[in-house]
């Protein structure tokens, strides 16, 4: 069965029929989701939802975009001693909605790093606009602690920003814009970068694959991403399905 890993259950968006979204997981194939917290708040719903349903896992981080945010990190530390929570996220750099904010999202960056590095958890990066600066960033911190791991979500970099990442043991996570006709670059990444590198995720209720249109995303759409990584590769939709679980539960240290 697939794994989506990373999707966005406790939003709104999701609130008319969220129980039913949850109860026809299996139904759809889907054998897990891990729900992301970008603040305080979607962290602590995020975990509910964890503790609620045995299939569902949560992260918490906060995708800081002003200094108003930087104080609320030391917030997150209670909320770790949930037995759900399986990695920091999700947290990075954001130059699209916050371009002129671009020191203290470095700062929160690097702080909440340092949060995944004392409880030994993997991060999960957002990188929007801000490919370099990220990637800069976490080459440093890898540097000062060989340990530090990770996923890029929805990966937005070129092919061979993507190969340095694997070589600091980072995975690329691939999202819904794989199965858009203008996404050369992305698509160059899922074709190249080794399927034991690789995630697959939704984002949702966001980033809809193009069968979708413009329907709310997920978690069961993520099946239209690894179908276009197997027909990129030309492989059977069976191992990335096999392949991509496999890394997710190895990342997150589930079963």
């Amino acid at each position: 069965m697939l794994i989506d890993s990373h999707a966005h259950l406790h939003d709104r968006k999701f609130d008319r029929d969220r129980e039913k979204v949850i109860k026809n997981l299996k139904r759809d194939g889907i054998e897990k989701v891990i729900n992301i917290g970008t603040s305080i708040r979607a962290s602590k719903q995020a975990i509910d939802l964890a503790e609620k349903y045995d299939n569902i896992y949560a992260t918490v981080g906060i995708n800081c975009g002003g200094e108003e945010e930087y104080p609320t990190i030391p917030q997150l530390r209670p909320l770790l001693k949930s037995k759900k929570v399986v990695a920091i996220g999700e947290i990075g750099l954001d130059y699209h909605h916050y371009p002129d904010e671009k020191e203290i999202q470095k700062k929160c960056f690097r702080k909440q790093i340092d949060l995944a590095n004392e409880f030994n958890l993997p991060i999960v990066v957002h990188d929007r606009k801000a490919n370099q600066d990220t990637f800069d960033i976490i080459k440093g911190e890898k540097e000062k602690n060989e340990k530090l791991r990770g996923v890029i979500h929805c990966y937005s970099g070129d092919l061979n920003l993507a190969k340095e990442y694997v070589k600091l043991g980072f995975y690329i996570s691939i999202a819904g814009p794989v199965t858009y006709r203008s996404a050369k670059k992305l698509k160059d990444v899922a074709a190249e970068i080794p399927l034991d590198n690789l995630f697959i995720e939704t984002d949702a209720p966001y980033l809809s694959p193009g069968q979708i249109g413009r329907k709310r995303n997920e978690p069961a759409y993520v099946r239209y991403v690894a179908g276009a990584i197997a027909d990129l590769k030309g492989i059977p939709f069976q191992l990335v399905e096999r392949k991509t679980a496999n890394n997710i539960k190895r990342l997150f240290n589930i079963t």
